[in-house]
């Protein structure tokens, strides 16, 4: 059962922590608010939860508090609320203080703490949470991927995402309902800026992975090779398999064709493979690099893009998408190159079956008899 005392003293102690992070700023930036509420949210957690605090607490709480502190906003009941869920799931990850480590152990807190994630006290325990990152993005952009996630993973890979693309919370609730991405194997991209549909934008972050096997390639004739001729053995090489390396893409890919020729106010350039997809139903340029990533390749799939949208692509085809096959690539790094393009790009590396593990070579079927199999396929 609720007392008065209990409630005004639960409003004034609430209070007076707002008042004082109000007072570090004119206004709150991201991280002052995140450690206001995820103080409030442990104290209301704590007192709610195991504490005297009865049904409806929370609600008369925050009517008091919007009469003491008129124009006061983000405090309503339900938002309180959500202020308990976001410590009561933090609080897991990041031991910040003695009152997050003990929030088990305790019935009841008098004091609400609103800096805890200031960088003096971001907990080491921390270490796998990226606090920039974590302190990136608004107290309503983490309610949305708290209420959409399954599992932490999904919840950092996540705020990386909105971090890095700088989404909206519109947007970021768009693609949460689309599906989310795979955390691993997902393709340095920037589609959900560049493709205005956003169940389009999550088709093509799901259709292509960040690394692809072609374990066709003789890695020992590339070396040999200088660089401009190394890119050509290994796009001979696809073109000798490509039946292979379509079925390495995934489905409902077509190979258009090679060296494919594009002309813009005399000005030729030759995209090194163009696929169209079905299921995307937009055409997709592969430009093939032997070396590790770098972002004036960005540049120049950019402009064969450009000239495929506007010569080649169809009326009814979505825009062309454009992929950079390298053998490696720093993710966060392309992810982070890519992102101020406006047309639909990712980065994706490949390896050959010599940089695979011995004993992972040694379990896959040899490339002659995978020969032998297809022609047979095709023969019958």
């Amino acid at each position: 059962m609720n007392t008065e005392p209990e409630l005004k003293s639960a409003v004034q102690t609430i209070k007076q922590a707002i008042l004082q992070s109000q007072s570090r700023a004119v206004k709150m930036i991201s991280g002052t608010q995140l450690s206001l509420y995820f103080g409030v949210g442990l104290y209301v957690s704590a007192n709610s939860r195991k504490g005297t605090w009865g049904t409806g607490a929370i609600d008369v709480i925050s009517q008091q508090l919007h009469l003491e502190l008129p124009g006061l906003r983000g405090f309503s009941g339900q938002n309180i609320r959500n202020m308990r869920l976001f410590a009561e799931y933090w609080s897991q990850y990041l031991n910040c203080s003695p009152m997050a480590s003990n929030l088990n152990a305790t019935t009841e807190m008098s004091v609400v703490e609103c800096d805890t994630f200031s960088l003096a006290k971001w907990s080491p325990t921390a270490s796998e949470i990226n606090r920039d990152e974590f302190l990136g993005i608004s107290f309503s952009h983490h309610m949305e991927i708290l209420h959409k996630t399954k599992n932490i993973d999904e919840v950092l890979f996540c705020i990386h995402e909105a971090v890095v693309h700088q989404w909206d919370k519109y947007t970021l609730r768009n693609i949460l309902k689309a599906g989310i991405p795979q955390p691993e194997h997902s393709v340095p991209n920037n589609f959900v800026q560049t493709i205005p549909n956003t169940k389009s934008a999550m088709k093509a972050i799901r259709m292509f992975k960040d690394e692809y096997l072609l374990d066709y390639i003789n890695v020992e004739d590339i070396d040999a090779q200088e660089k401009d001729v190394d890119e050509r053995l290994v796009e001979q090489r696809i073109i000798q398999n490509i039946k292979r390396f379509i079925m390495t893409l995934g489905r409902d890919f077509a190979f258009v064709g090679n060296q494919y020729h594009l002309e813009i106010y005399g000005e030729e350039m030759w995209s090194d493979l163009l696929f169209f997809n079905r299921e995307l139903n937009a055409l997709v340029a592969v430009e093939l690099k032997v070396g590790k990533f770098k972002p004036a390749y960005l540049g120049q799939l950019n402009a064969y893009l450009q000239v495929l949208d506007d010569k080649v692509r169809k009326p009814h085809e979505n825009p062309s998408i454009g992929i950079v096959l390298c053998k490696s690539a720093n993710q966060a790094y392309a992810e982070y190159a890519i992102r101020d393009y406006n047309k639909p790009m990712g980065v994706a590396t490949y390896k050959t079956i010599a940089d695979m593990p011995e004993n992972m070579q040694q379990i896959l079927p040899d490339i002659e008899d995978l020969k032998k199999l297809m022609n047979e396929e095709n023969d019958t």
